[in-house]
């Protein structure tokens, strides 16, 4: 008897078929790049190529995306969590805990020997600490994921990272690398963050107990992830299953459930009935919107009325003074040169690959690669940097100056349109938008973490889908019917966009639909528009995105305006950083020479400051033939500040040296452990004092730092609590680690009643948080030798 389990995930699809003796005699994992029929097709295929053609086969079904093909085609269906139940009864392993990471959701399931149904805790709508969350990462670093092990493998530090969204992540990931941090070392800590977000978002109070099985694609191909996971539960490595097949537990489960749960089936009877199944309900009409562009006679009408904005002039045989302006963005580096009359002679646009050093460097490289072959004679001026790596490129390239990234856009747009009244600018990852009023720059608004609608946010899709951006982008000038996929962020987009398909809508009218998305993001998210006439009647848009016709195209028609969108838009920060330069009135610029370039090197050194008890580890760039330092990773300015610069009295330093003055007496009356969090900071001089005079040992459980909160992560029922109340579990595991007799943290009054002021109330988490705790660290309960009060 042959059995077949499938699972059908968000980003990928398995099979497993088995025996009766529950041999695997077939595996298969594939991304579906959301064609789920197609690649089910094509794995029924296979499975009829290998076992043979008529063969009888017991069938289940699970996955977030098998679902559907189970109710089109009469398969039975198993909930994730059941199936991968079904694959720990049948297993010979103990198991106590699975860790499953998959494309878009992560899952800790507890199984209790004291119960028949396993505890579940499960992601929801975001995907941080996700397979899509590690692909975004490596996209970001220009590798793949497989690369993105191998640098990890090869790091030394750790640096802390956002993990619980991925786009958080991607501006700590641009920050390090715009300072100067090795790929190695943002390699490891990405994996470093996953595992403490599903540890401490999942977890909530639930021990993970070994052994664990760490299951999912992720979990199973990247050795650096496991070894995370190891290193945030301070477990050692035989505390962990895993072996060739960890990607298939709820196949696995699928396959090993109880045959009358199965349905009975011959492969080509199967096949016929997926070949002949509808996988798409009928087009949800609701769900449309009006067509960015209707034929392509609209679209050439169009551009013929667009202004040109010519300001690109031949660098062929050009002589004479030259200003330099580089902009080196979140995920692309452009280069401007410009001549005396603010026109572009040369410009060079590139992915910087998570190394923005070696893509200014070779940007210049071709920079003078076209002077030669164009037999320019150009002399330098000045020369300005901007954008996220701005001070790094000014130490590393010795630019005469820097500009804030706002302003460098400002002074191109106010080029190109001196009478501008609005300017939106959208990159990589940020958007900016800026109000001019009577000819000055009246307010700016960012996009704040979120980069929902931003250049990346294309670029996931796009590469989710199996696209080239470029490519992507031209599909959804002529669809019919855009999709409504609203304005939200890349993760519950994705919800969006399956539904969509679900639908009927197509690849173009998805690709639409998202252009038509990032524009509604701006406006509803970023700007905030109330009516259009607050824009002003004189706009102007840029950035890199703009390329992409159909989102210009879309945000005239949302606003209903004719807007002026430079052909040199995804220039206009390198172009306003130059026109600065120009500004300067420098004769000889300090930039490094072309032989200096040739000779370019970067050092990296880490070292750790010791100016005070955080300990900052410090990036030291330095640079061959460049006096030059970039010092980055400091909380405060004691790195870069004089020595002899005057010093003020640190009250925070008071505080600690007075806490830490509260030295344990021996007593013989036992020993009391107290947990230096909360209002414990400003009562732990009268407990102290108080409990030492009734003859205990007292001991404070120290101040917190990083390892403080890890070691209670697990514990946290609550993601939206305070962070100084998450380090309060770890300081409770701190002190049961050190055996004291007694922990003693208790309930505050939650009325002060002092009837001298409006607010005479503690917080309502400072009052009842070790009710919180007592019901949440399980080793409260069971270490009988320790009283908690």
């Amino acid at each position: 008897m042959y059995k077949l389990g499938i699972d059908i995930g968000s980003t990928t699809a398995k099979a497993v078929v088995a025996n009766n003796e529950k041999t695997i005699l077939y595996s298969d994992y594939l991304r579906h790049n959301a064609d789920i029929k197609g690649t089910l097709l094509k794995i029924l295929q296979q499975v009829k190529q290998t076992i043979g053609s008529g063969i009888e086969l017991n069938v289940m079904i699970t996955g977030s995306a098998g679902l559907g093909i189970a109710e089109r085609i009469g398969l039975p269906f198993i909930q994730e969590v059941m199936a991968a139940s079904n694959y720990v009864k049948h297993s010979s392993e103990e198991i106590n805990t699975i860790i499953d990471i998959g494309g878009e959701d992560s899952k800790i399931i507890f199984f209790n020997k004291n119960s028949t149904l396993p505890v579940m805790r499960m992601n929801g709508n975001c995907a941080g600490g996700t397979g899509s969350f590690i692909d975004q990462m490596a996209m970001v670093l220009g590798v793949d994921v497989q690369q993105l092990d191998e640098l990890a493998q090869k790091a030394k530090h750790i640096y802390p990272i956002a993990s619980r969204c991925g786009v958080f992540s991607k501006t700590d990931v641009q920050n390090l690398s715009a300072k100067g941090v090795s790929k190695e070392d943002i390699a490891l800590s990405v994996f470093n963050a996953i595992a403490l977000q599903v540890v401490s978002s999942l977890s909530k109070g639930m021990d993970i107990e070994p052994r664990i099985l760490l299951c999912g694609g992720p979990l199973t191909y990247i050795k650096s992830l496991r070894e995370a996971f190891a290193r945030v539960l301070e477990l050692k490595s035989d505390s962990f299953l895993s072996f060739p097949h960890s990607n298939l537990i709820p196949a696995l489960g699928c396959a090993f459930a109880d045959k009358e749960k199965q349905l009975r089936i011959n492969i080509d009877d199967l096949i016929t009935k997926l070949e002949q199944s509808d996988t798409s309900i009928a087009t949800n009409e609701s769900n449309r919107l009006e067509p960015i562009f209707k034929n392509e006679e609209e679209l050439i009408k169009w551009r013929e009325n667009k202004s040109k904005n010519e300001k690109i002039k031949s660098l062929k045989g050009f002589s004479g003074n030259c200003f330099l302006g580089i902009d080196s963005g979140s995920t692309t580096t452009k280069l401007v040169l410009t001549d005396t009359e603010s026109n572009i002679l040369y410009s060079d646009y590139s992915r910087n690959e998570g190394d923005p050093l070696q893509a200014v460097a070779k940007s210049l490289e071709r920079m003078a690669m076209a002077c030669s072959e164009n037999n320019a004679s150009i002399k330098i001026l000045s020369t300005c940097s901007t954008g996220y790596g701005e001070d790094l490129i000014k130490a590393a390239f010795s630019m005469d100056y820097s500009i804030v990234e706002t302003m460098a856009h400002y002074k191109a747009a106010k080029t190109m349109c001196p009478n501008v009244d609005f300017i939106l600018d959208i990159g990589g990852q940020d958007m900016k938008a800026l109000f001019v009023e009577n000819g000055v720059l009246n307010k700016i608004e960012l996009n704040e973490a979120c980069s929902s609608g931003c250049g990346s946010f294309l670029q996931t899709f796009a590469n989710v889908l199996g696209y080239d951006i470029k490519d992507f982008a031209k599909l959804g000038l002529f669809a019919d019917k855009p999709a409504d996929l609203g304005s939200r962020c890349t993760v519950f987009m994705n919800s969006s966009v399956k539904q969509a398909q679900k639908d009927g809508a197509t690849i173009d009218n998805i690709s639409a639909g998202l252009s038509i998305s990032v524009v509604k993001n701006a406006l509803d998210k970023v700007i905030r528009v109330t009516n259009k006439e607050q824009l002003g009647k004189k706009i102007v848009v840029q950035g890199g995105t703009f390329l992409n016709k159909a989102v210009l195209r879309a945000f005239e028609k949302e606003l209903d305006v004719n807007v002026v969108c430079p052909n040199i838009a995804g220039l206009m920060g390198a172009y306003g950083a130059a026109l600065y330069a120009k500004s300067l009135n420098i004769e000889n610029s300090q930039t490094i020479t072309k032989e200096q370039l040739d000779n370019f090197e970067h050092n990296v050194n880490n070292i750790t400051c010791n100016g005070c008890s955080n300990h900052c580890l410090l990036t030291i760039n330095s640079f061959k033939n460049n006096p030059n330092k970039f010092i980055s990773g400091n909380k405060c300015e004691k790195p870069l500040s004089k020595k002899n610069s005057l010093k003020g009295k640190n009250l925070y330093e008071y505080i600690r040296n007075k806490l830490s003055s509260y030295k344990p007496v021996k007593g013989s009356r036992g020993t009391i452990g107290i947990p230096l969090v909360l209002n414990i900071y400003e009562l732990l001089p009268f407990w102290h004092t108080f409990f030492t005079n009734l003859g205990f040992e007292v001991h404070s459980s120290g101040f917190s730092d990083s390892h403080t909160y890890q070691q209670g992560q697990y514990s946290i029922p609550s993601d939206t609590v305070c962070y100084p109340a998450k380090l309060v579990h770890g300081h409770i595991e701190k002190l049961i680690k050190e055996k004291y007799d007694t922990i003693f943290y208790p309930c505050m009054s939650y009325n002060f009643d002092e009837k001298m002021g409006d607010n005479h109330f503690n917080c309502p988490i400072v009052a009842y948080y070790p009710e919180n705790i007592t019901n949440n660290v399980e080793a409260i309960n069971k270490t009988k030798e320790i009283k908690f009060i």
